[in-house]
Parts: structure tokens; C-alpha cells; sequence
């Protein structure tokens, strides 16, 4: 396989958010069958946050913008383009993207927002690192953002203790001297999509007749053998296309889907549990937003340092899969 050239391109600020309501486990035992011990031992999951009855994705996303500019005050200057990763917009056909843009009143910017699910925020991150280094667009404003809460159907004990609401940013800029993004790699496996998704104007996928009445359905078994597969085989091609050996990856910041996961698939590709950020303990599965909260939480709790390599991995409806290596700072 041939090595990748590194892309032109790096992170230049982070911020992120969620909400302050929080649905501990002790609180679903009263909802639904189920208790602390059974929930932290299938998923590691303790709490999640929850957005409020009006609050929706675009609040979050915008939240997470104004945590980034306090700071990284000059973040947003020139910024022409804002994709946001999301599978749950506040309206159908209004992208979040174009709420952030009037919010900040950033003139001259596109916007639109991008649904790969779970994997949504390593998708954004590849296109934008993509656009800037080939010189489409200077500088790049990315938000994963999913109001989970809001498709949950909380008397399913199966999904109900898993997902939780949040929101990161990040902005990638143009990087000639030392650029930062060194590997990526996707796939997808779209004869799978049956086995997470919501209805919408259809209630089939590819024959296959769905239910849920708009609620999030899925199929968890399925959902783990995919990703241990999958995402232990995809972390080997960006070792290859990077040229640099397990021993260099400082982080390994998976989608926060469920910590069983996670832990196979340290398991399987050799990786220390030790060196795998997550969210999910106190925020639970935030879809696009899981990446860049475990990231800022690695960040704000002194572990992430410049020059570190990371390896971001996400994976979830579609059934879709995105990974990419790249040197923070």
C-alpha cells in the first residue's frame, strides 16, 4: 500500500458543550427495567446530558462555536466554509449549518450540514482537510452536534440508557510546514443500514420494511460485530497509508458508542485501553458529537499535547466508517 502524503492542513481551535440537564442511570431505573450495575456493565455509561424541551441541535452547535471563541478569540476569522455533522437537524430542510452562520453573522460563508451518522464528525473532518489542502477553501469550520434525545424512545431499555445530547467544534486551517493530517481511511457497507435507523418519508431500506415511528431502532449485536470488524481492520490501513507503527499513535479517540466496543476493539488492534479517550462515561453516545467531546475532555485534562498523534475512528448508521490519523497542535 502506499504511504499518503500528509495533507496541508491542521486543527487550529476546539470547543464543545452539553446540556445541563442530566439523566443519571438511577433515574431510568425509574423509567424503565433496568438498574446502575446492568447499564455501567454492558456500555460503561454512568450519565448523559440531555437537551431541554426547547433546545435543539442548532443550540448546541452554536454553544460549542462560543465555547471555541472564548478560547481561541480569532477562530471564526475568515472562515468560508461550516459543515456541521448531524443526523438530527431542528428542521428537515434547513441545514444547522445556515443557523450558525446568521448566529455569528459570518459574511461570505457556506454552509451545509453532513449525515454519516455516528461517523459524521471524522467524515466532516476528512472533507474539510481535503478542501483546505487543496487550496478550495482557506479556512473551515466543522461542528459535529446530535440532539439524540429528541428520536429516543425511552421505553426501550435496549437504546434508552445509551444516548446522550452534545456538541464540538473545530476549525481546520491551511498548514504548509508542517501539516498535520497524515492518513485517512472510509467505508461503508450499506446492506447494513437496517440495523440502526429511524424512520422518515420512507419506512423501508432496500425492501426491508422498518418501524420505530421516527424513533431510533437498532439492532445491537449487529451494530458490535460490525464495528469490532470493521474498525480493528480500518486502523490497519492507516497505519499502512501513514507508514507509522502502532507504537506512534499517543491517542486513540474512537466513536463513544459503548465501552464494550471500544475495548474489543483495543483488544483486536493491539491498543492499550490506557490510550483510548472517550465520552461516554458522563455524557453517553452523542453520535457526530462523541469524537470532539472525548478530544476536548483528552484536551482539558492536561493528556493531549502538542505534537501527539491521534487516531480518530468513527463508526455508526448506514452503516458507515471514517478514520484518520492526525498530529494535533
Amino acid at each position: 500500500m502506499t504511504i499518503s502524503t500528509p495533507l496541508q492542513a491542521r486543527i487550529s481551535a476546539i470547543g464543545s458543550y452539553v446540556p445541563s440537564r442530566i439523566l443519571s442511570n438511577a433515574d431510568l431505573q425509574t423509567m424503565v427495567d433496568t438498574n446502575d450495575e446492568w447499564i455501567v456493565q454492558r456500555t460503561g455509561i454512568r450519565e448523559r446530558r440531555l437537551a431541554a424541551d426547547d433546545e435543539f441541535t442548532s443550540h448546541l452547535c452554536i454553544a460549542a462555536v462560543q465555547n471555541m471563541l472564548t478560547r481561541y478569540p480569532a477562530s471564526l476569522d475568515q472562515v468560508e466554509l461550516i459543515i456541521v455533522a448531524t443526523h438530527t437537524p431542528d428542521l428537515p430542510s434547513t441545514p444547522v449549518a445556515c443557523q450558525i452562520q446568521a448566529h455569528f453573522g459570518l459574511p461570505e460563508t457556506g454552509a451545509y450540514d453532513l449525515n454519516a451518522t455516528c461517523a459524521g464528525f471524522a467524515y466532516a473532518l476528512h472533507t474539510a482537510s481535503a478542501l483546505v489542502a487543496a487550496g478550495v477553501h482557506r479556512k473551515i469550520l466543522i461542528v459535529g452536534g446530535d440532539a439524540l434525545s429528541k428520536i429516543t424512545d425511552y421505553t426501550d431499555r435496549s437504546t434508552c440508557i445509551l444516548f446522550g445530547d452534545g456538541a464540538g467544534a473545530v476549525v481546520v486551517e491551511r498548514e504548509a510546514d508542517q501539516p498535520a493530517f497524515l492518513a485517512h481511511h472510509l467505508g461503508s457497507d450499506g446492506s447494513g443500514g437496517k440495523h440502526v435507523y429511524r424512520t422518515g418519508l420512507s419506512t423501508q431500506w432496500l425492501g426491508t420494511p422498518l418501524t420505530g415511528d421516527g424513533k431510533l431502532v437498532q439492532n445491537g449485536r449487529e451494530v458490535y460485530k460490525f464495528a469490532v470488524t470493521t474498525v480493528p481492520q480500518g486502523i490497519q490501513k492507516l497505519l499502512e497509508k501513514s507508514g507509522l507503527p502502532q507504537t506512534a499513535i499517543d491517542w486513540f479517540i474512537p466513536h463513544s458508542a459503548n465501552l464494550r466496543i471500544i475495548e474489543s476493539i483495543c483488544e483486536k488492534s493491539g491498543i492499550a485501553l490506557e490510550k483510548a479517550l472517550y465520552s461516554l462515561e458522563y455524557y453517553g453516545n452523542t453520535s457526530a458529537a462523541s469524537i470532539p467531546l472525548a478530544l476536548d475532555l483528552g484536551i482539558t485534562e492536561g493528556k493531549v499535547k502538542a505534537g501527539d498523534t491521534l487516531l480518530l475512528y468513527g463508526f455508526g448508521g448506514g452503516l458507515t466508517h471514517a478514520g484518520l490519523i492526525v498530529r494535533w497542535g
